[in-house]
Formats: C-alpha cells, structure tokens, sequence
C-alpha cells in the first residue's frame, strides 16, 4: 500500500487528487494539510511514501516544508513531490535542491497523475530526459563553481560515469547499455554513488552533478565530464 500525504493550501486542489487517489487499491491517502507546517507534523505523524507538497502556501511554503522533511532522519524513507501552476521554474528547481524526489503541474492527466505517484513511491526520479535537459538549460547553464569535496573524490571512474548519464536524464537499462553493463551493475553504480554523495534519490544525483562541477554543460545539447 502506497501512503500518501497531501499538503495543498486549495481544498479543491486536495480533494481533487484525493478523489483520484481513494479509487485505486493500493493507494491511500493518510492525511492532508492546508500549510507546510502542519503538512509536516502530519508527516511525522504518520511517515507517508509520499508528501504531494504544494510550492506557494501561508504558513510555510513547500520548498521550506520540503527541506525540513528531507533533512529529519526519521523521514529518510519519504519522497517528496512537489505541485506546481506554472511548469519548471525557480521555485521547482529549489525545491530540487532541497530535496524533492520530483514535480507534478497541477493539470496532469489523471492517469499520468497516478502514474508519477507509483513511480515516486518506488524512490524513482519524476524528471524525464526532456525536463532534465529543462533544468540543465536554464539553470545550470552557467554552473556554479565546482568543488571537489571529499565524497566527489570517492566516487570510482565507473561511478562518476554512471552519475553523468543520471545527470543526462538516462534510466538504468539505457546507462547499462551506454556503459555495456547489466542494468543490476547500472543501478549498483549509482545506489553507490547516491550513498557516498549523499543523495536521497536520482533528482539529487542530477543537481549534485552539475552544482558540483562533476559535469558541466558547454551548451543545450553538449556537456563536459570533469576528470
């Protein structure tokens, strides 16, 4: 059974998905919240799979509520998700950065809606090649000054490898393909880079990548690898 948390400051907007969500069987909805902060004691609460958070609430806003849920060691094991009105923009990309698993705009499809929820439950990324190359294009396009920390330092050449194909928006069988590797040898690369570099999940892989300078985009389409 997949639980989810719904935190959303629009009762239509809740409803609305909790509609979708109470007819599938192994879904459940185990709360909603009006605002971040009470969204995050009913995560404490109750330690959903899933926190759909809302950006823009009174209270505490959804990249507020989404950092303080990633940075609780009891919440290690929930993903959050973050709605969205207007597609990928700043407050999506920070939203990233402070942890979230993903984004959904509020006008999904149902079926595309329930989908993202099962695949964020299985700790799966929501972003796409083509919203990866979004983020790549209008964010990181003049990166940040790289740092090679310890943990960067500690990945092997097989795992930064696999960390740039994450960053390139590739699933595990294409990176398995691209590396001429079984795809079980893909996901080991990168479970063990998500661990030495802290991430909680392919969406933090993919900001880790290039905030760090371990790739660094030369142009929409091209990227360079960091030795």
């Amino acid at each position: 059974m997949i639980r989810v948390l719904l935190v959303d400051d629009q009762p239509l907007i809740r409803s609305g998905f909790r509609a979708l969500l109470d007819l599938e069987d192994d879904i459940e909805v185990v709360g909603e919240a009006a605002n971040g902060d009470e969204g995050l004691r009913l995560a404490r609460a109750h330690v959903p799979d899933i926190v759909l958070v809302d950006i823009q609430m009174p209270v505490m806003d959804g990249i507020e509520t989404t950092r303080r849920i990633a940075a609780d060691p009891a919440l290690a094991g929930v993903h959050v998700v973050v709605l969205t009105n207007y597609g990928l923009d700043e407050h999506v990309y920070a939203a990233l950065r402070a942890g979230a698993a993903g984004f959904l705009v509020k006008d999904i499809v149902p079926e595309d809606f329930l989908h993202a929820v099962r695949v964020a439950a299985r700790g799966e990324a929501l972003l796409a090649p083509s919203i990866t190359r979004k983020l790549i294009n209008r964010y990181v396009s003049q990166p940040l000054p790289g740092t090679t920390g310890p943990a960067l330092e500690e990945l092997t050449g097989r795992e930064r490898e696999a960390v740039v194909l994450v960053a390139q928006g590739l699933a595990n069988d294409e990176i398995a393909h691209r590396m001429v590797i079984s795809p079980l040898t893909a996901k080991t690369h990168v479970n063990r880079a998500m661990t030495k570099l802290r991430a909680r999940d392919r969406a933090q892989l993919v900001v880790l990548a290039y905030e760090s300078g371990l790739v660094i985009p030369h142009t929409s389409t091209g990227h360079e690898i960091r030795a």
